[in-house]
């Protein structure tokens, strides 16, 4: 049985894996990430690397990371959550464990678990993914692979344009559907429709002490399912932004299947109701043509683990 590492280096937590050919997760443990700290945070990759492997025949080692990752999967070109700037990550932590590894975006990773072994693992071909939680992320597989691009930085799902002049994105664009689909967006749609209905808010606003910005995510998530009009209405509205970009990916990449993962998915149909229904009605002048199916995520917190373990036992 050959085992692999899979880490998931984010910018709050270290998490890495023994993961086998199954996508079994065997051991496991967790780190707190010191982001500011370059040199801090590639020794504790070491060190979770190096307690995982102590005992066992380990293969190669798979970190997946939030950023851009260069074409040759061994620098982080820019992470924005951790204090990494062209970070030769792979040759360091290589020669410190003494074992191959590989670096991938952490979007890409969680794709790859979801279509190896999680939500996409009927699809042999194609699969798209994209990840709503605070942003949004994704990746696209194709022809059985990972698509990353002439410089490895493809599949910046959160990214493409929905409302020409919109929203200010962290990216520097404006309109991005991270800006219209994301949690981020999601509390600011919940914030503004408590502020001009109060009395449609009253079970959001009960839950925020009164305060319009004390209104938090999970805060809209509960006030939803007790039957909150505002908070519906705010799932409703990133459901039709979200029903709407996936149909845009549809109809440029014609995948196998489509599936929606991170935080914010755990709303369930709260969410995924809106985005279906938005998406069918985008693609009525298909007609009787296949489209793809939509699929919530299966694999959970677990996806950047088994993700990068697995690409670095293919690697």
């Amino acid at each position: 049985m050959t085992l692999t590492i899979g880490v998931d280096v984010g910018g709050t937590k270290v998490a890495a894996g023994v993961v086998d050919a199954d996508g079994e997760v065997l051991a496991r443990t967790r780190r707190d990430t010191p982001a500011d700290d370059v040199a801090k945070t590639r020794d504790v990759i070491v060190e979770v690397v190096s307690e995982l492997a102590a005992g066992r025949e380990i293969e190669a080692v798979g970190i997946g990371a939030a950023g851009w990752i260069n074409a040759d999967r061994s620098v982080v070109l820019f992470a924005p959550n951790i204090a990494w700037r062209d970070e030769p990550i792979r040759d360091y932590v290589s020669s410190a464990v003494n074992l191959p590894v590989i670096v991938e975006n952490d979007g890409n990773v969680a794709a790859w678990a979801e279509f190896r072994h999680g939500a996409g693992r009927h699809a042999d071909e194609s699969m798209v993914m994209l990840t709503i939680g605070t942003g949004v992320g994704g990746g696209i597989i194709l022809g059985g692979e990972l698509l990353r691009g002439a410089h490895g930085i493809a599949a910046e799902l959160g990214h493409f344009l929905s409302v020409p002049e919109g929203h200010l994105c962290g990216c520097g664009r404006l309109g991005c559907i991270e800006q219209y689909a994301s949690g981020n967006a999601l509390v600011r749609f919940a914030r503004a429709g408590a502020r001009q209905a109060p009395v449609r808010a009253t079970r959001l606003l009960e839950l925020a002490g009164g305060e319009v910005d004390a209104i938090t995510g999970p805060m809209v998530t509960s006030a939803a399912q007790d039957g909150d009009p505002i908070s519906g209405e705010a799932f409703a509205q990133i459901g039709h932004w979200l029903g709407l970009g996936l149909a845009d990916l549809v109809q440029i990449l014609d995948p196998q299947v489509l599936v929606v993962g991170g935080g914010v998915v755990e709303a369930g149909d709260l969410l995924m109701g809106p985005t279906r229904r938005t998406f069918t009605e985008a693609l009525a002048q298909r007609g009787r043509l296949p489209v793809a199916e939509i699929r919530p995520a299966e694999m959970g917190n677990t996806a950047g683990m088994i993700g990068a373990a697995d690409l670095a036992r293919r690697r």
